[in-house]
């Protein structure tokens, strides 16, 4: 097989040959490429001319596993970050179109397939059970004339995982990843028991906002009715509708004596660990389904992975909730911190939601083209009268 190279290295004056980093890893990667088509298609020897990703596609993916292989602190691999353009574009067309229908092939046949078996193997399956099944399509198909459809279900039954939701996202729609954070609820157990459960309805009372009025009254230094006349206080005057009495308790200790032995147990075992409830409300507003990579900063400064899979999304394609209980307060929440999906909109992976950061260009305005031509026009024309005077002076002097 041929296997053609890249940019060539100049030739210099003193004989030695230079060459930019860009063209250093250009030809490095034309190499790994070509090569790696000795496998793909030419062993594996699928139709090229009707389903270009499976030879162009699956031969970036493994020249990106080599490219990072060859410079690991370096990012010149194709990345999920490298189709997001693409992704929410409108000239897209199914990674399954025949390739003359393909309106950008580059895109189509090479970096989305390559990108989402990145994804397939470092999100989804993991790299074990991707290499395995990987393996198996090649040596199972070798000599032989695979169908995309071999490939999708080859891979399914090496791994074992059910992957259809998988190709018909990334192989058959136009769809891109788009998961948003909408919401954040902090829920707590109403225990029933009016010594807890009071305490707490106090403190929400007390920390919404006292009314404008109020405040105003107090900075005039106005005295309330009660403060004026001492003599006219009640009960109600130092005890408020969150104060416990007889009556709640017992009315409480009705309700556990009806309860179970092991439904007790539950309940103070509950009412102990007095856990933290969080409900994370979800939207997929780019249509494509996958796994929520999540990372939990709580507010002691500890960091929490959590990755939710993406049958989460099976009965509810558009929106989702997932409970977390945890001992520690929730401080922030964020959606695929490490650009792992290609989510095509980042400003909403993060709740609370963060300032866009975005800048200014300084610019200075320029002339137009019209003016700038007649600027040299009239330089010309002044130096021309300049060097005519200085003739006429020497000539009136001579």
């Amino acid at each position: 097989m041929i296997t053609f190279n890249g940019p060539r290295t100049e030739l210099q004056e003193d004989g030695s040959r230079t060459y930019t980093l860009s063209e250093k890893r250009f030809l490095i990667g034309v190499v790994i490429h070509e090569i790696g088509h000795i496998y793909f298609p030419m062993i594996v020897n699928s139709d090229e001319r009707q389903w270009t990703w499976m030879d162009e596609g699956l031969n970036s993916f493994l020249d990106s596993v080599a490219k990072r292989e060859w410079e690991t602190e370096s990012h010149w691999a194709r990345e999920p970050r490298d189709i997001v353009e693409y992704m929410k574009s409108t000239v897209q067309v199914p990674v399954m179109t025949q390739s003359d229908s393909v309106l950008k092939l580059g895109p189509n046949a090479y970096t989305k397939p390559a990108v989402a078996l990145d994804i397939l193997r470092e999100v989804v399956l993991g790299r074990e059970l991707f290499d395995f099944a990987f393996k198996e399509y090649a040596n199972r198909w070798k000599y032989k004339r695979p169908t995309p459809s071999d490939f999708f279900r080859t891979m399914e039954e090496a791994s074992g995982v059910d992957l259809d939701w998988f190709w018909r996202g990334w192989f058959y729609s136009t769809d891109h990843v788009d998961i948003s954070i909408d919401k954040v609820y902090k829920l707590r157990m109403n225990t029933k028991n009016p010594d807890i459960d009071f305490a707490r309805e106090r403190q929400m009372e007390q920390n919404k906002p006292t009314p404008i009025a109020i405040e105003r009254n107090k900075a005039q230094g106005l005295k309330s009715w009660i403060d004026l006349n001492p003599d006219v206080t009640d009960f109600y005057e130092s005890n408020d509708e969150y104060t416990v009495t007889n009556k709640e308790r017992n009315k409480y200790n009705k309700l556990i004596k009806k309860l179970k032995p092991w439904e007790r147990d539950v309940i103070q075992r509950a009412i102990k660990e007095d856990k933290n409830y969080y409900v994370l409300e979800f939207s997929n507003l780019g249509g494509l389904v996958m796994p929520i990579l999540l990372q939990l900063t709580y507010e002691d400064g500890s960091v929490e992975t959590l990755n939710i899979p993406a049958e989460i999304w099976r009965r509810s394609p558009k929106s989702v909730n997932k409970l977390i209980v945890s001992d520690k307060t929730l401080k922030e929440v964020e959606i695929d911190p490490s650009w792992q999906t290609a989510d095509v909109d980042l400003n909403n992976n993060h709740f609370p939601r963060r300032i866009i950061p975005s800048r200014i260009e300084a610019y200075k305005a320029g002339k137009s083209d019209a003016k700038v031509k007649r600027d040299i026009m009239q330089d010309i024309k002044t130096k021309l009268n300049t060097d005519d005077n200085k003739k006429t002076d020497a000539n009136k002097a001579g």
